[in-house]
């Protein structure tokens, strides 16, 4: 996963919702462009009960 982003899994689930909501329209381009592990990304936050719901275009 990109060294930039948080480590702590709340800290991430913030981070990664502020990024959607401001700058990305999917989960696929953000992670494309800040060069994210999605895979990772998505087991990470399912580890604190998140998933990504593409309705809405953030992790509930």
């Amino acid at each position: 996963m990109n060294k930039n982003i948080p480590k702590d899994p709340m800290i991430l689930l913030s981070y990664v919702n502020l990024k959607l909501r401001d700058f990305y329209p999917s989960l696929d381009e953000m992670c494309k462009a800040l060069d994210i592990d999605q895979n990772a990304l998505v087991q990470t936050l399912a580890s604190i009960d998140y998933a990504y719901d593409p309705d809405s275009n953030r992790f509930v």
